[in-house]
């Protein structure tokens, strides 16, 4: 029964997608969309049955209709073929999408391209967003910027840092749902866990050493009235507006003050992700460096349980068959009852409470080798068979004052950060220095360094003799030079001593200064 809206309803585009034959329906509209992406106005139903490889049936122009009754296509009379009488009085049409139809279309494209999208962390994204932050910072250099040049980097800044963000977002979903659903195919999660936790931490390593540089760079524009950059952009935006009758004068410059306001927006948006707040909030790359990290452990947990399913380490089911073929070869009931207290531990409950009474009973006879049934019974308080609970009840404890000890712990936290800020001055060369010839380091400084040699080292690829990384938290950038027959060097420290290849070492303020 073909189904037509009435006026106050108006057309129902998405109805199709409740029906039984939605498939069906969404093939046929998805012609019409490849069609219309050809640059072709008009399909007839064989055009459609040909694109999809069906059979021009009623079936199809049933379809059809139905499709054009609930405003997804048009029906126009095909006068084109007309070269008899008969043909004139048969109905022929041509169809095309609507303008809801269309909409609809694009709209049920949309959710699937977003629902199926799995992101990526990009590491490209990054190096991109330092190359034209490293732009920005020459044309703010300037006296006079290029305002087409700014406006286009900004722009180009924008739409790779929102392809960041979002894909990390989806990525981070999408591994969420790998985790959850892993027990649909156990091989091929465990297949595929190598390559995902390889993929990670390239990307964790990447975020630390760019994401710094990125920081860098962002107070670094501050430092040079970025706003001055932000400005040109929107002039130029404010420029292509369109008169509407009012004040031109007007007109431009309020759409100059709403162009400002999004360009701030996004910009501080920036540098929330990579510069952290004056408040002590931690920036978002650095939470989203934390939410790669803890995937990995999640999917090495994951992959953990799933190994020991397979290997029957903890499988009930297992257990609880096995106990019922030894319940069906016991010989008899004493010994199924004995089975069952054994399994399940259902003895008589002595270790509730123990009175003063039991306790002295029991030294009187000490020996552990009298059975139960012949030791002294449990004398159970009637408070325990009356109420099920033996606690006294009284008032409740006082709510200890730890405001000293937080006091204590306050300064001991604000004493080490200060002790590790110069233990950082400290660290920091005066250029390159050989291994051999650091000064003696105290146990700070030198704790502090081996956390930053080992990322170093970590950073450097089979076969190269130079390598420059920063710290985690972006504080300090050390650059690791291997000395060629430079051999083996010794540096003592209060820890003990260093052995290792020679090497230049020069480490500076990861923030811009030595």
């Amino acid at each position: 029964m073909l189904e037509k809206p009435t006026a106050d309803e108006g057309p129902r585009p998405f109805a199709h997608l409740g029906t039984e034959k939605r498939l069906q329906y969404r093939a046929v509209l998805r012609a019409f969309s490849r069609a219309k992406d050809r640059f072709s106005v008009h399909l007839r139903p064989e055009d459609v049955a040909a694109d999809l490889g069906w059979q021009n049936t009623p079936e199809l122009t049933e379809i059809l209709k139905q499709l054009v009754g609930w405003g997804n296509l048009r029906a126009d009379p095909d006068t084109g073929r007309v070269n008899s009488a008969a043909d004139f009085h048969q109905r022929r049409y041509l169809y095309r999408l609507t303008a809801e139809g269309q909409a609809a279309e694009q709209a049920i494209e949309h959710y699937e391209r977003v629902i199926g999208h799995r992101g990526a962390l990009q590491s490209v994204a990054l190096s991109d967003i330092a190359d034209q932050l490293k732009a920005l910072s020459a044309l703010a250099a300037s006296d006079t910027p290029d305002p087409a040049k700014t406006h286009l980097l900004l722009l180009s800044l924008t739409e790779r840092f929102t392809s960041l963000a979002d894909n990390a977002q989806a990525f981070m979903s999408s591994l969420r749902r790998a985790i959850d659903f892993s027990d649909d195919d156990v091989d091929a999660f465990i297949a595929y866990k190598d390559h995902l936790i390889g993929y990670i931490e390239r990307f964790i390593q990447d975020l630390a050493r760019t994401g710094a540089h990125i920081a860098r760079l962002l107070v670094e524009l501050k430092a040079r009235d970025h706003e001055r950059l932000l400005v040109l952009a929107a002039r130029r935006e404010a420029s292509e507006t369109v008169p509407d009758g009012e004040d031109m004068a007007d007109v431009l410059r309020n759409a100059e003050v709403a162009a400002l306001e999004d360009w701030q927006n996004r910009w501080r948006g920036l540098c929330d992700w990579f510069v952290p707040a004056d408040s002590g909030r931690s920036p978002q790359a650095r939470l989203l460096r934390r939410a790669a990290l803890t995937a990995i452990t999640q999917l090495i947990d994951t992959v953990t349980l799933l190994n020991e399913r397979r290997h029957g380490r903890s499988d009930r089911s297992a257990d609880f068959l096995t106990l019922a073929g030894w319940f069906a070869d016991a010989p008899d009931e004493e010994a199924m009852h004995r089975l069952w207290r054994t399994a399940f531990g259902l003895a008589s409950a002595r270790h509730l409470t123990v009175t003063t009474e039991t306790l002295a009973a029991w030294e009187e006879r000490a020996d552990p080798g009298i059975p139960w049934a012949q030791a002294p019974p449990v004398v159970i308080s009637p408070q325990l068979r009356k109420s099920g609970s033996y606690e006294r009840r009284g008032k409740g404890h006082r709510v200890q004052d730890r405001s000293q000890q937080k006091r204590l712990l306050a300064e001991r936290a604000e004493r080490e950060a200060a002790e590790t800020a110069a233990a950082r001055r400290r660290l920091c060369t005066e250029g390159p220095v050989l291994l051999s010839e650091l000064d003696v380091l105290d146990r700070r400084s030198f704790r502090l360094f081996l956390a930053l040699l080992g990322d170093a080292l970590a950073a450097r690829r089979p076969g190269d003799t130079e390598v420059k990384t920063t710290s985690a938290d972006g504080s300090l950038e050390i650059r690791l030079s291997l000395v060629p027959g430079g051999g083996t060097v010794h540096v003592k420290t209060e820890d003990g001593v260093l052995s290792g290849p020679e090497h230049l070492v020069e480490i500076t303020d990861g923030r811009g200064g030595r």
